[in-house]
């Protein structure tokens, strides 16, 4: 049989990749979205019932490109029919003196992001249930809330269809031939194309290694805890409670974010934001917790209304790329190929916005954003021959 043939194919459909396609389809470009496993599917780092959205970066390119992410979650919304998004704020809080809380601080200010000072003397007023670090200061971003993660990703793939674009589940990818045309082979067909995306998240390493190509990511499994309120709705979303971020926790090295409860009626979600480096074939080997101490550790210090001990424990992948910022780039051998990865744990907000910028590059346009910060350059690695 011969192979079929499109215009673009992404490969992998978590949230990026479906909204490459997304942009690609609605540009009118006959696309294919190819995905591994069955849909829908918990083994990525897209499924989910909630994500923070927020422009509470230390980086303007951040700030800047969350701009325009929150205007395409809404058109998706429109699209769709469907509520992607609570506003609930974001209570960022952290060492008043710390670099990393100055830096977001500064941040906002220069990009005009709405945000409420909270001083020391009336914070428990305005949060409840909180104890704020002796040396911290606190502030809250107030347009900031939860995505609703898997409903945002089934949205998309929605309106990737409505719009002719065809997508393939079950299509593990054995085989990539780069070229003017793009063949991928997979258990179930072979499909040619102008252009290909990958994104594919925690398999990069392996799609990528089938055009030569090896970037420097890490697989880390994050356990993600739900803890019971010892008095049911005191860290509700119907309460006003909102997400937070804790910067620099006494107990760890890296930030502490939470989500009010609302997924399981009367279980906040609170995670510490790294994990233990795994294969995301054989993740449920890795049973570290060393996270689900410092996360007890600190709801005793922090959270007082919440039992220290987690009532859920699921589990997501993050691909972190050394500065945890993305890889937003062209192959650096083959320019019809376009990579994007290394989402780092913090790529989901920005969906809508990286696969426009996917697609313009599958399309040889100039992208919208500056790409320097997430260029492939900036690891200094060689390509081999992917034969």
């Amino acid at each position: 049989m011969a192979p079929e043939e499109y215009d673009c194919i992404v490969i992998g459909a978590g949230i990026q990749g479906s909204f490459t396609a997304y942009h690609l389809a609605k540009n009118k470009k006959k696309t294919l979205l190819l995905e591994q496993f069955i849909l829908p599917h918990s083994r990525g780092s897209s499924h989910g019932q909630t994500r923070i959205i927020r422009k509470a970066y230390a980086e303007d390119f951040y700030a800047t490109m969350m701009e325009e992410s929150y205007e395409l979650w809404a058109l998706l919304e429109k699209e769709a029919g469907v509520t992607l998004y609570r506003r609930t704020g974001l209570l960022v809080m952290g060492p008043e003196n710390g670099k990393d809380f100055q830096l977001v601080k500064s941040s906002m200010q220069r990009n005009s992001v709405p945000a409420v000072v909270l001083q020391r003397h009336e914070f428990s007023q305005h949060i409840p249930n909180v104890n704020l670090t002796s040396g911290d200061a606190a502030f809250v971003e107030t347009n900031a809330g939860a995505l609703y993660a898997d409903r945002a990703v089934r949205a998309a793939q929605m309106v990737f269809q409505r719009h002719g674009g065809v997508l393939k589940d079950g299509q593990k990818v054995a085989q990539i031939e780069p070229g003017s045309m793009v063949t991928v082979t997979t258990g179930s067909g072979v499909y040619r194309a102008k252009s290909l995306v990958i994104t594919v998240g925690p398999w990069a390493n392996r799609v990528l290694s089938l055009t030569g190509l090896q970037l420097p990511l890490k697989v880390v499994k994050i356990n993600l805890c739900y803890w019971k309120e010892k008095v049911p709705g005191s860290y509700s979303v119907n309460n006003r409670f909102p997400c937070f971020i804790q910067i620099q926790p006494k107990e760890a090295e890296h930030d502490i974010y939470g989500l009010p409860s609302n997924e399981y009626p009367g279980l906040m979600k609170l995670c510490y934001h790294m994990g233990s480096e795994t294969d995301p074939n054989e993740r449920d080997r890795q049973t570290d917790r060393s996270d689900v101490d410092i996360l007890s550790r600190y709801i005793r210090r922090c959270f007082p209304g919440l039992v220290p001990e987690p009532a859920v424990v699921e589990s997501c992948l993050y691909t972190v790329t050394p500065d945890h910022h993305f890889v937003l780039d062209r192959h650096p051998t083959y320019s019809n190929i376009v990579i994007g990865a290394g989402f780092s744990g913090h790529g989901f907000k920005f969906g809508p916005v990286v696969g426009k910028v996917l697609s313009e590059l599958s399309m040889g346009q100039v992208p919208s954003y500056d790409l320097s910060p997430f260029s492939i350059r900036r690891f200094h690695i060689q390509p081999k021959s992917a034969l």
